[in-house]
């Protein structure tokens, strides 16, 4: 398996992690019964951690499927090189950072940690020019 296939790998680890990181963040702003529940009833917008949470994963999700078309593409295109590796190993410890980042409220450099996701995912696209 190549190194960009493992960090493809990797990040769908880090969804499931921000999956359950957010949930039970949720859960325990809104209490176990609510996530038990139908959810059929509006509810307040998450706050805090949980709220930063959730977000942080909505932007994974928004990014996630972006990243793994553009290393498949390459893959399969028979593209390997440094551009390839660079970039999917960007996108990954970038997003590990931006949940991070995001969870403890930091602003600003968060934003540039997204910029070097995103920048992995270009130089993951490049490769294929």
């Amino acid at each position: 398996m190549t190194l960009e296939l493992k960090m493809v790998a990797l990040s769908i680890v880090l969804g499931l992690v921000q999956i359950v990181m957010a949930s039970h963040a949720a859960s325990l702003q809104r209490g176990y019964l609510w996530t038990a529940s139908a959810r059929d009833s509006a509810v307040p917008a998450l706050t805090g951690v949980a709220g930063r949470l959730e977000r942080a994963l909505q932007n994974f999700l928004e990014t996630f499927p972006l990243f793994a078309a553009a290393v498949l593409t390459a893959h399969f295109a028979g593209r390997h090189g440094w551009m390839t590796e660079w970039g999917a190993q960007l996108y990954f410890w970038a997003r590990v950072a931006y949940v991070a980042f995001y969870a403890a409220g930091v602003f600003l450099v968060r934003s540039l940690v997204w910029n070097i996701a995103t920048g992995g995912i270009v130089l993951v696209l490049v490769s294929l020019i």
